[in-house]
């Protein structure tokens, strides 16, 4: 089930209409309030977010959820009018899986939509559970630990921190880890890593040295 946030109603039905016609299942919602009262009671398996909208703004829905345990892994897709730089990383940075600029052509956002979605599809006899330098990280369960102590990563994070243990001792550039977490081209600025990774070493406390800064280049996790 994809839920869509869109308060144009024209964009909205257009949407619901080339989802189904992809064999998706769909449900679209105008304002914040409706589709909070159905969020509650069912996640969907991606959600399309506006950024304007009445009532709420996308980004302060985008939060909440990534803030919720019980919700920070459902995917999420921005849908904007909003296409400078400064937005685009905004929208990255605060937890979203992708970020659609309008006017955008249907089939590219199904074309997006579905290379999202591969990315939660990887089946869980292909998922690892890491212990390395303090921190256990378990990918089919989709915790984290530091020391004893359970910590709250958003997907972004969660990726991040993910890809760095997979790599242990070896540099990734931004370049590489822009690509790979967020299947962005460079085009994007690659200071979106560099927030990620601030925010993740400040959840991970007194183990936030586990992940290095190797300069002029990446990062890299070595413990």
């Amino acid at each position: 089930m994809i839920y869509i946030l869109e308060d144009d109603e024209n964009i909205r039905k257009l949407i619901k209409y080339s989802l189904t016609s992809q064999g998706f299942d769909a449900q679209d919602f105008a304002l914040p309030s409706a589709f909070w009262k159905t969020f509650e009671i069912q996640k969907p398996d991606l959600l399309l977010l506006d950024i304007m909208l009445p009532e709420e703004d996308g980004i302060s829905i985008l939060k909440k959820i990534r803030s919720n345990s019980r919700t920070s892994s459902v995917p999420v897709i921005m849908l904007t009018a909003r296409d400078s730089e400064f937005d685009v990383v905004t929208g990255l940075d605060a937890g979203a899986d992708d970020y659609v600029t309008k006017p955008f052509g249907m089939m590219a956002l199904v074309s997006r939509i579905k290379a999202v979605l591969r990315r939660y599809e990887k089946s869980d006899s292909q998922k690892e559970v890491l212990d390395s330098g303090g921190i256990k990280i378990d990918e089919n369960k989709h915790t984290v630990f530091a020391g004893s102590k359970q910590i709250f990563l958003t997907i972004k994070e969660f990726d991040l921190l993910l890809l760095l243990m997979k790599n242990r001792g070896n540099v990734l550039t931004r370049d590489y880890l822009l690509e790979s977490v967020w299947e962005l081209s460079t085009e994007i600025e690659s200071r979106t890593v560099d927030v990620h990774i601030r925010t993740l070493r400040q959840k991970l406390g007194e183990y936030e040295s586990n992940i290095e800064t190797v300069r002029g280049v990446g990062y890299k996790y070595e413990n």
